[in-house]
């Protein structure tokens, strides 16, 4: 894969193309073709889906549910087994509070997660505990920043509910044997969750070859429309799972006694969901499987060498990841020894139009421990190139240099 050739399918790269966008972990651009399908709804389609019978809303209805089936598809699921959402956070949040209902977490029962989890795999959990009187507990890491499989498997036990765990790091980039952990979940008799919001848009994931008996994942992570995501859950435990809001489009049968509730997904679905953001999402699919994602891949690989090759020659660079392209994701995060993370974030963004990311990255706890007041983070995506790589770590020794 040649990224100058997809460049020019991107609108925001064509109109700046001095523009070196290293943000893509917190939202990826997004293509001419996702742009289009989403204004496609408005021009061709317009009507709401599964409330009428007039041949708009049924054109309407059909192409929503073609585009749960791709984006069902591309993680390896059925298309009933697949819930739109706001977001992963919001996929993560339905799960944990409809588990919470059906009954599944009581007094002394656990929730694992790690040490490098994002705030949308921590809070909800945190916060499930505090209200059912289970305990959170943290998985610790290695030195490399990778997880440490021996502390994980020290701390599941037969009182483990639930192994909610990132499948990669937004921050320190690691990838996580989400495999081999949900067998460990499974053989505790716990549930396994992964966040897939890093993975899915960068490698291939397969829910049914990892196992997951949950998988959240966001479209803008992955050149789709903001204000959608999926959830995918086994359709055994959707089933039985009561749902996480209420209203129209969910239930079979209403009185003013009693509501009986719709099949799953239409039971996660209240009210009018996001029709054009589900036609730009599936588009986006469509774009990354004509890509091939396993070249996406590859594509990230060679970027993180040459990244990581680079910033290791300049003066002051500290970097936290495992620094093994097979290791972790396409993420570097990083800082320059006196140099406040905002300010060299301002000062890349003011000298060469380079877009990195700092702070606390939603992930307080793993980049608090590094660094209570932050971290800079560039991320790569399939239409960045070396020579953007040069260019940024050129400027950031530079910005090293006049800081001294």
């Amino acid at each position: 894969m040649i990224p100058e050739k997809v460049r020019n399918d991107f609108p925001l790269l064509r109109n700046n193309p001095e523009l070196i966008y290293f943000d893509n972990a917190a939202t990826s651009l997004k293509p001419d073709s996702v742009i289009e399908a989403v204004k496609s709804y408005y021009t061709e389609y317009g009507g709401n889906t599964g409330r009428g019978s007039h041949r708009i809303t049924q054109k309407t209805s059909a192409k929503f549910d073609e585009s749960r089936a791709e984006v069902a598809k591309f993680v390896g699921a059925e298309k009933d087994e697949m819930i739109f959402t706001k977001n992963a956070t919001e996929s993560i949040n339905i799960v944990a509070v409809s588990l919470e209902r059906m009954g599944l977490f009581k007094q002394g029962d656990e929730v694992i997660i790690s040490k490098l989890e994002h705030h949308a795999n921590l809070v909800p959990w945190q916060q499930l505990c505090k209200r059912t009187g289970a305990k959170l507990k943290v998985a610790e890491l290695n030195k490399d920043f990778t997880l440490d499989m021996d502390d994980l498997r020290e701390k599941v036990s037969r009182k483990t509910k639930m192994v909610a765990m990132a499948h990669a790091s937004n921050t320190v980039a690691s990838i996580l044997p989400v495999k081999e952990i949900a067998k460990i979940a499974h053989d505790s008799g716990a549930l396994m969750l992964v966040d897939g919001a890093q993975s899915v848009p960068d490698f291939a994931v397969n829910v049914k070859k990892i196992d997951a008996d949950f998988l959240a994942f966001s479209a803008h992570k992955m050149l789709g429309p903001t204000g959608i995501g999926a959830l995918y859950g086994k359709k055994e435990l959707l089933e039985k799972m009561p749902p996480y809001n209420f209203g129209g489009a969910m239930i079979s049968k209403v009185s003013f006694g009693e509501s009986e509730w719709a099949e799953p997904p239409a039971k996660f679905e209240a009210g009018t969901m996001q029709i054009a953001e589900a036609f730009g999402f599936a588009e986006s699919v469509k774009y990354l499987k004509k890509l091939g994602i396993e070249n996406v891949a590859e594509h990230g690989k060679r970027l993180l060498g040459h990244a990581l090759e680079k910033m290791r020659e300049i003066d002051g660079m500290k970097i936290y990841c495992p620094k093994n392209a097979e290791k972790q994701r396409s993420i570097v995060l990083f800082e320059i020894g006196g140099v406040d993370a905002v300010d060299l974030a301002v000062a890349l963004d003011e000298g060469r139009k380079i877009a990195v990311r700092s702070g606390l990255h939603c992930a307080e706890p793993i980049v608090g421990s590094i660094n209570p007041k932050g971290l800079d983070r560039a991320s790569f995506y399939f239409y960045n190139t070396m020579g953007e790589i040069d260019a940024f770590a050129e400027e950031v020794a530079a910005v090293a240099k006049a800081f001294k």
